[in-house]
């Protein structure tokens, strides 16, 4: 299916991947505190689950055979206030169960898992149904979905190298100044704050901007080679647990008859 859509999935995952990685950017070199840093960053962060829910689009609609131009990155523009409340819906309930522990946490991600394909799909239905639907329709499924996470682990762990890298190298340099903190007499109590003051992001002779754009720019060449086809696969998974579930079968446009007429 991929390779018959209109728009190749490597270029669109190269721009819906390139375009998060500039607005990482532009909050990293904007170089201010405050207010404007808090606002850039939620701006960042809505931006960011609206081309979440681009690739998700451009995926469905390569899966139904439809038209899947580069704009269609862009169509979860028409619902963003609502993706962006189901996002926050999410956290605040992922958040309360993971209190209790971290596996009642995990189980909780992949319980609303199908949340967000409800609402694309129905864009008219409330967060809270979207989210009620997709517990529903995860009963049983919560390990199959982990398997699948499972089965792309390798290409996730090849596409986190240079973050690895560079958080061993930051690592490195609070340990060693943990250590010069200590022989020079320093407070104990203090030694994490004073080690965490003198680390300015820089490793391995790379100011913290330049891994930044080496971390996301490796991410991106990985991910061309692999994200699409998962989403895709997870989509599959989707609308087996609708079949199976019952909740949401038949509720997409492309499930209904009058689509074709």
């Amino acid at each position: 299916m991929l390779e018959t859509a209109q728009v190749s999935p490597k270029a669109m995952t190269a721009l819906y991947l390139g375009l998060g990685l500039g607005l990482t950017l532009l909050r990293d070199v904007s170089g201010r505190a405050g207010i404007f840093l808090l606002f850039l960053s939620l701006l960042t962060w809505l931006l960011s689950v609206v081309l979440d829910a681009g690739f998700v689009l451009y995926c469905m609609a390569v899966r139904q055979g439809q038209r899947a131009e580069y704009l269609t990155l862009f169509d979860g523009f028409d619902t963003a206030l609502k993706i962006a409340l189901l996002e926050i819906t999410k956290g605040f309930f992922i958040a309360l169960w993971s209190m209790l522990f971290v596996i009642p946490g995990i189980v909780a991600i992949y319980r609303y898992r199908f949340a967000l394909y409800n609402l694309l799909e129905n864009p008219d239905i409330g967060v809270m149904e979207a989210i009620d639907m997709s517990k529903r329709q995860t009963y049983g499924w919560k390990g199959r979905l982990f398997l699948l996470d499972m089965s792309y682990f390798p290409w996730y762990l090849l596409g986190s190298i240079p973050n690895m890298v560079y958080n061993s190298a930051i690592q490195s340099q609070i340990q060693a100044q943990f250590r010069v903190y200590l022989r020079n007499g320093g407070d104990f109590s203090n030694m994490f704050r004073a080690a965490m003051e003198s680390v300015d992001g820089s490793a391995l002779g790379i100011p913290e901007l330049g891994w930044t754009v080496i971390i996301g720019g490796w991410a991106l060449v990985v991910a061309m080679f692999y994200l699409a086809h998962f989403q895709c696969v997870e989509l599959e998974y989707f609308d087996a647990a609708k079949r199976e579930s019952g909740v949401g079968e038949g509720s997409a446009p492309w499930e209904r008859e009058e689509f074709y007429q």
